[in-house]
């Protein structure tokens, strides 16, 4: 049997905790909050609460393993630095306790590509990350490709915008119906469905890839389009634009997903349907 822990349980992390699980996978499931563990043990073989710079903690987490998922997400009260790259530091210096482990896959974000106007962009080209945020998440990227080794395999996913079930855009975009919004919306907007990452990451598995791999679907509209349609379908009031207030957002770049496809996953959500 595989033994596999998930470092950070959250809307991903659960999902795939689900998924191995039901392949016969034994998923060691991880949170940092004592609230969640009822909930993960439904899904996970065991839970362990543990923070990821917690050195002994991540050391114990790891030592039996064979598989790592690094699914951490940045949230309102711990700064993306200690989320996201101290814990990879952590892995880091982990790994000579982890003499079983195969391979690490770690979810990141097409953000890191920053502002690119508009253009079209492949896992080949340099990145630009744009804010404080950004710059973690691309020095977090870095940080756990460099542990591998011709033994250990390390495969890191940038992730589009996630929707799915309780992320639905109409929930999304309900706030913003009927708004006037600064800019033009002609931003590219990146977007994969929560099947699709839990695909793609159980793919990487399955594979053993490595290197990084752009997770986004197949259609990638600019927000304006994204949005119209989506007050569109659920008659919601629809949102103008102001073009002469500057956009607030950071990044503009259109994101390909032609590697992981010429890999061979097979995305079952390629578009939108709403």
């Amino acid at each position: 049997m595989i033994k596999a822990a998930i470092l950070g349980c959250g809307y991903v992390g659960t999902a795939v905790a689900r998924c191995w699980s039901d392949q016969g996978i034994h998923v060691t499931a991880t949170t940092t909050s004592p609230d969640r563990v009822t909930d993960l043990r439904s899904v996970a073989g065991s839970v362990k609460i543990v923070h990821g710079a917690d050195l002994p903690a991540v050391e114990e987490l790891v030592q039996s393993r064979e598989l790592l998922l690094i699914a951490v997400a940045g949230g309102r009260k711990a700064g993306y630095e200690a989320v996201y790259l101290d814990t990879a530091k952590t892995v880091l210096a982990a790994l000579d306790k982890a003499p079983h482990l195969r391979q690490i896959i770690y979810t990141s974000s097409f953000s890191v590509y920053g502002h690119q106007q508009g253009r079209w962009v492949t896992e080949a080209d340099p990145i630009y990350p744009a804010t404080d945020n950004t710059k973690v998440l691309a020095a977090t990227e870095q940080t756990i490709l460099s542990a591998a080794t011709p033994e250990r395999k390390v495969c890191v996913l940038r992730l589009g915008g996630i929707y799915g079930p309780d992320r639905e855009l109409q929930k999304i975009y309900s706030r913003a119906a009927g708004s006037v919004r600064p800019g033009t919306g002609t931003e590219g907007s990146n977007w994969i469905h929560l099947d699709d990452i839990v695909g793609a990451i159980d793919f990487a598995r399955q594979h053993a890839l490595s290197g990084i791999y752009n997770v986004v679907q197949d259609e990638v509209l600019t927000s304006k389009e994204l949005i119209d349609r989506v007050c569109h379908a659920h008659n919601m009031p629809p949102v103008t634009w102001d073009p002469s207030r500057p956009s607030e957002r950071p990044h503009n770049v259109r994101v390909s997903n032609q590697k992981l496809k010429a890999a061979g996953y097979p995305f079952q959500h390629p578009s939108f349907n709403l």
